[in-house]
């Protein structure tokens, strides 16, 4: 929706409510406007379907709009029983036209101002309840057998890990990012950070979201803007 105007983009979604039910129309008004790109996901590598659509679920929970999907050795693939349906309402960016697509995402991200978290225990660490959120933050998760690779651990901001008192060494990663997600999330929402989305940012999330939830939504789209010449 790039080549319309914002007055344009504002136009198309008040139309577009009009093909949805009513308590639809107010749940995605409620729920975009709880929607951040201040912290963002980042997956490198995961291979196993379940976790990677469990990770997808959570972002929906917790309202982070994108994730990012690096596709290096291991394609990203998603378990619809157990994502239920929450890709559609997220932003999904893949890296996958190299051999190794970690360097081109982390670049990417920090032209954008994230700085790049891993999530790993590393000699330079801190705990997740440590970490600053005075800028944007891009959470980045690695593949369940190896973690993160070493472009990776290079080309990282900071470390952070979460604190454990058992036996075993790590978390799954569906748990860890969800752990990190929520504790983040909430950490931005009661701080004096400006985490929400731009109005720009909000109007075209709600196509989008309009999009994948009207039956010949494109069909309708299209007709739209043919009959305002634009």
């Amino acid at each position: 929706m790039k080549e319309l105007t914002l007055e344009q983009k504002i136009k198309l979604c008040n139309y577009l409510t009009n093909f949805v039910s009513e308590n639809k129309n107010n749940k995605i008004e409620e729920v975009v406007h709880l929607r951040t790109r201040y912290i963002t996901v980042v997956l490198e590598d995961i291979f196993q379907s379940q976790n990677a659509s469990a990770v997808l679920r959570t972002c929906d929970c917790f309202g982070i709009q994108d994730v990012h999907i690096i596709e290096n050795r291991y394609p990203y693939e998603i378990n619809p029983d157990v994502e239920l349906g929450s890709a559609k309402w997220l932003s999904m960016n893949r890296y996958n036209e190299k051999e190794n697509n970690t360097a081109d995402a982390f670049k990417a991200l920090k032209s954008k101002g994230y700085k790049i978290i891993a999530t790993t225990p590393h000699t330079k660490d801190i705990m997740l309840h440590d970490l600053p959120v005075d800028e944007k933050i891009a959470l980045v998760f690695g593949t369940e057998k190896e973690g993160l690779s070493e472009i990776a651990l290079k080309n990282a901001d900071a470390y952070v890990k979460i604190p454990m008192y058992g036996f075993t060494e790590s978390y799954n990663i569906s748990v860890s990012a969800a752990m990190s997600v929520f504790f983040l999330s909430e950490k931005i929402r009661k701080s004096t950070v400006n985490w929400r989305l731009s109005d720009e940012e909000i109007w075209e999330i709600k196509i989008k979201w309009y999009r994948n939830t009207i039956r010949m939504s494109e069909q309708i789209i299209k007709e739209y803007i043919n009959k305002n010449n634009w």
